[in-house]
């Protein structure tokens, strides 16, 4: 989970009449241990304790909102400030209460009433909130500040982006339709129009010498690679460099692909070599067009700092309690089991190159969808291990086990009507997912 690139402001409120020399100590501890876990901590050090002072951080919070507002209860304080600091926001705000021990004597800090009394004025005025009452080093505090942080970061990158959509989804993939319209209310993402024409147009177009370069690279990386068409496999590369241009051109940070019939039918050649390749430099491309696949991939690799991949549910073995994922040779090379060296292959069906053949690394992922499956926003939300097999299908395939029984999973996937489409990345991103969720509002589907 990302934290270095993270934007997290810390502000320590205290009243001056509670014991300001303790809670000084306890705020510099809540910072050490924030910065010590890799999270960049941004603004001054310095208590909050008038109404002024709020009113002059909260316009510095509307110029650079944060991914995480840590508004830290240093000492009691009524709960103006604390809403004056949230209430026009909308990153996420953890409220952090600091625990005393009873002595008999003056309560030095009362931090967790203060803490109760911003979070009854933050629900009265519909400020969303998390809370955490914990010593400064507390580990699980840290961990939520981490979690939370990174679901900000997901948020504010989606609001503002720009996803590339190339032709349009096939006839009878119903799952790869999309709102265009909600999706820019729900995440302030835009889908930009791209014609295959265009894309063509420039694949035609493209630098011999760029070509060849490429072509050299992917010698080192596949194998069986001088066995296939070389005019088809240059043109693979030619359809990378024309998608790549647009996306540079248009500031896109995904593309969504009609892959299939129109880029073997008219441009002679499989659209998933390029894909792969975007992918692995973390502009993700989801084929047949699939705009919610790509949103949920860029999502993914924005958690994991790692690429994505969007692969079909193809198996499932309820005596093993396995399955299997897939797709055609898009997934990127970088999710390669590198005990057996990738391979350079044709598509089953169409049998033009250029695709990606290997079996994926073993590991923990995590498995998402932002489905709109039933009329309305879900994130579709699992962990499996990846397991140690041979392949299992041509293409990119997987052998998974899933953390819940995969006839629960399956009976999920096909009660509940979602879509065929299955973005992965390496790692357990659930948390920060679950938050992202509910800052969106949007109800979570366990798989």
């Amino acid at each position: 989970m990302l934290t270095t690139d993270v934007n997290v402001r810390l502000v320590a409120i205290a009243r001056t009449t509670f014991d300001t020399e303790l809670a000084h100590q306890l705020a510099v501890q809540v910072r050490s241990s924030l910065l010590e876990a890799g999270i960049s901590l941004k603004g001054a050090e310095a208590f909050v304790s008038e109404l002024d002072e709020a009113q002059n951080i909260s316009q510095e919070l509307a110029e650079d909102p944060p991914d995480l507002l840590v508004l830290l209860q240093a000492t009691f304080a009524d709960s103006t400030l604390a809403v004056q600091l949230a209430g026009n926001m909308e990153s996420a705000v953890l409220l952090w209460g600091l625990p005393e021990t009873p002595t008999g004597g003056r309560l030095r800090l009362n931090s967790l009433c203060g803490i109760n009394l911003a979070a009854h004025a933050f629900k009265r005025q519909a400020i969303d909130y998390y809370y955490v009452f914990a010593a400064p080093d507390d580990s699980a505090a840290v961990q939520l500040v981490q979690t939370l942080a990174a679901a900000g970061r997901v948020r504010r990158l989606l609001s503002g982006a720009r996803i590339g959509r190339v032709g349009e989804n096939p006839v009878g993939f119903d799952s790869c339709q999309f709102d265009a319209n909600a999706l820019a209310s729900l995440l302030g993402v835009t889908i930009v129009q791209i014609s295959l024409e265009r894309v063509f147009q420039l694949a035609r177009e493209a630098d011999s010498k760029s070509v060849d370069e490429l072509y050299r690279g992917l010698q080192r990386k596949l194998k069986g690679l001088e066995e296939l068409d070389l005019s088809a496999v240059r043109r693979t590369l030619a359809g990378y460099l024309a998608l790549r241009q647009i996306a540079n051109d248009e500031q896109l940070g995904g593309l969504g692909v009609q892959c299939w019939p129109q880029f073997f039918t008219e441009l002679e050649c499989a659209a998933c070599g390029a894909m792969s390749m975007l992918s692995d430099e973390l502009t993700p491309c989801s084929c047949e067009a699939d705009i919610n696949g790509t949103i949920t991939q860029l999502i993914l690799q924005t958690l994991s700092g790692q690429p994505a991949f969007g692969s079909d549910l193809v198996a499932a073995d309820t005596e093993a309690d396995t399955a299997v994922l897939w797709h055609c040779g898009l997934a990127p090379l970088s999710m390669a089991d590198t005990s057996v060296p990738a391979k350079g292959t044709i598509h089953s069906n169409r049998k033009l190159p250029l695709l990606m053949e290997f079996a994926l690394k073993p590991g923990r992922i995590t498995v998402a969808r932002l489905s709109e499956s039933g009329g309305r926003f879900r994130f579709v939300l699992g962990t499996a291990d990846v397991k140690k097999a041979p392949l299992s299908f041509s293409g990119t395939s997987g052998v998974v086990q899933f953390k819940r029984p995969i006839s629960d999973v399956l009976d999920t996937i096909l009660r509940e009507g979602l879509e065929h489409h299955f973005s992965i990345t390496y790692g357990d991103h659930v948390s920060a997912l679950k938050a992202l969720a509910k800052q969106l509002g949007l109800e979570v589907v366990d798989l």
